[in-house]
């Protein structure tokens, strides 16, 4: 069985710049803090990490989140796929879900054979845990360029804020920041992890010189803050909070910029802006100002940036105990965070 240590898996993604950051080791020493047990496979030049949590009766669920699924032959392929099953076997696992990096109506798509080596069957998935629609903004072009692109009052609320004295920093105070969190997920009706869990996040991403804490103050008031995660020519905007302090000087536009400025001097040609509710774009601009629940009290935000709307493509659930699977899926109800 091919899996490896974590030295011949910082290996392969060196050679593999565009793989995804849920991929990395750091994502997986930071599951692995919080009750997950991550997993490396590699062979024939596919790889993929998984993640396992325990189960009560000594099961288990698997979820391999963002995998690059190219592979060099149909052999491979299918090795690698009789691999996963295999190990998701020997942890007598319920299920493992397969979240493949990639978007909808976009070629090459990733291939997920159906045929399981070990009895059960595969599905696709009605739970996604990142969310699967949310919007790209190019960086490709100059500064200049990507405001021209912003919606007019997006545009203006950044240089606004700049006005009324907004400045952004980079910042390591994880304790106030998950205070901020807190006051958002309050207000917006979102969950949020623990303060541990941010500070572990930010030390070995950090650590793996792929993120940054960034913070819009005020006169020294810390106002807003998010935390950008970049590798490759990607980067993802995953965690932001706010105070609820100051507001009318739009602190998030402009920190929101300044991470896309970091990102774009990384080197980075595209930034993810993470999670809109999952319409298509027709409903979105239809519904925005009317709906506030869920991601839609995010999506005017965001919008404004001047992306593109993107869907992930659809999860599948490779299934290796079909009861116990119905059962799990009662239980879990909904998503999970990330």
């Amino acid at each position: 069985m091919p899996q490896v240590a974590l030295a011949r898996w910082d290996e392969f993604l060196r050679e593999k710049p565009h793989i995804h950051f849920l991929q990395t080791a750091a994502w997986g020493e930071l599951k692995a803090a919080f009750g997950w047990e991550p997993v490396r496979l590699l062979g024939d030049g596919i790889g993929a990490q998984i993640l396992f949590r325990r189960l009560p009766l000594g099961l288990t669920v698997g979820y391999m989140p963002k995998p690059d699924l190219e592979a060099p032959s149909p052999g491979a392929l299918e090795r690698f796929w009789g691999d996963v099953d295999e190990i998701c076997r020997v942890r007598r696992s319920v299920l493992c879900k397969i979240e493949p990096d990639g978007w909808q109506n976009e070629a090459p798509q990733p291939t997920i054979p159906t045929r399981l080596s070990a009895r059960g069957h595969q599905v696709p998935s009605a739970r996604s845990i990142p969310p699967r629609r949310t919007i790209i903004v190019d960086l490709r072009e100059s500064e200049e360029a990507m405001l021209a692109r912003m919606k007019p009052k997006c545009r203006y609320n950044i240089r606004l804020a700049a006005k009324k004295g907004i400045t952004v920093e980079a910042w390591s105070d994880v304790a106030a920041f998950h205070r901020m969190l807190e006051t958002t997920g309050r207000r917006d009706s979102f969950a949020v992890h623990s303060e541990a869990y941010y500070r572990r996040a930010f030390e070995v991403f950090r650590h793996a010189a792929m993120c940054e804490l960034l913070v819009a103050r005020f006169e020294g008031q810390p106002l807003a803050a998010l935390m950008v995660f970049a590798r490759g020519r990607r980067a993802w905007y995953v965690y932001g909070g706010s105070t609820d302090l100051e507001r009318e000087r739009m602190p998030n536009y402009l920190l929101q910029w300044e991470a896309m400025r970091w990102a774009k001097h990384r080197q980075c040609e595209e930034y993810d802006l993470w999670g809109v509710p999952d319409e298509d774009e027709e409903t979105l601009e239809a519904s925005f100002e009317k709906r506030h629940d869920g991601l839609w009290g995010v999506y005017r935000f965001k919008r404004g940036f001047g992306g593109e709307l993107r869907r992930a493509i659809c999860p599948v659930d490779r299934v290796y105990q079909p009861l116990l699977y119905r059962l799990y899926l009662l239980r879990a109800g909904g998503r999970d965070g990330i």
